[in-house]
């Protein structure tokens, strides 16, 4: 995930959940969160606690991010935010929680009084994560459509052109899915495997030599005795917690989109 597409991921965050964007500029953002947000994000049980009880007046505060250090001013103070940073992972586990699924039809921009058909998508945002002693995230969006099957990657960004809103417009009309969307998820998980498997596995070669390593080191320490006491059972367990090489693939959210386009 790149910066500029986290920058793009928080705009639609924060305003899907009714924050206003003081100051928005490239790598750089404030948000004025409201209370729900700030609940969620700022670990402030006490404060609101404490407004609950006294019938105080809520003072939410205002949130600000450094997407890009290289393209923000300098002068700009903020909380830098990238892929692996708690902050940014917080934000995705508060996503899930607050609106794991939304359901979108795409406005038309001309009307002539046709009946436009409107196709529906199923879009999902999908964390894969790669897990040994270290571990490495990448995010992909992914769309599937519902009539034809046919994938589209990168579906993020082909929504981002497009004007969506939750009510369906006039003068459309959405087509009923082939495919059901539990189907969907399946098909868009069998896709992801299968790319998974022609990558090159090098990272979890790499684990299980460090792991074989630590192994050596482990037995030489306890000796060569036939009866190993129970620390060294708990430490070889904990190695294999530790290095044993794992893929896992959680969805993030997702939706339905009812798009224009067929494809």
């Amino acid at each position: 995930m790149q910066q500029r597409e986290i920058h793009q991921f928080l705009e639609r965050y924060f305003t899907a959940n009714g924050c206003e964007l003081v100051a928005n500029g490239e790598g750089y953002m404030t948000v004025q969160l409201t209370i729900d947000l700030d609940k969620e994000l700022m670990n402030r049980p006490f404060y609101w606690h404490y407004l609950e009880k006294t019938g105080g007046t809520p003072n939410p505060m205002t949130l600000s991010l450094v997407t890009d250090g290289e393209k923000a001013p300098e002068d700009f103070k903020g909380e830098l935010i990238h892929f692996g940073s708690p902050r940014l992972h917080q934000i995705f586990r508060s996503t899930r929680n607050l609106a794991g699924y939304i359901r979108l039809y795409e406005e038309r921009m001309n009307f002539n009084g046709q009946q436009v058909p409107l196709h529906p998508w199923l879009g999902l945002n999908i964390k894969i994560s790669h897990v040994t002693n270290l571990k490495k995230d990448r995010i992909e969006s992914i769309g599937l459509n519902l009539i034809n099957g046919h994938i589209q990657e990168d579906f993020h960004n082909h929504l981002l052109s497009r004007r969506l809103t939750p009510k369906i417009p006039d003068f459309s009309f959405t087509l009923t899915p082939i495919i059901k969307p539990q189907s969907g998820i399946n098909r868009i998980q069998g896709y992801l495997l299968n790319g998974i498997e022609q990558e090159s596995f090098s990272w979890a070669d790499e684990a299980r030599k460090r792991w074989e390593e630590d192994l050596d080191l482990l037995s030489h320490f306890y000796g060569n005795h036939e009866e190993k006491p129970e620390s060294y059972h708990l430490e070889k367990q904990a190695l294999k917690e530790q290095y044993e090489p794992n893929i896992t693939i959680d969805i993030i959210n997702g939706g339905i989109f009812y798009l224009q386009n067929t494809h």
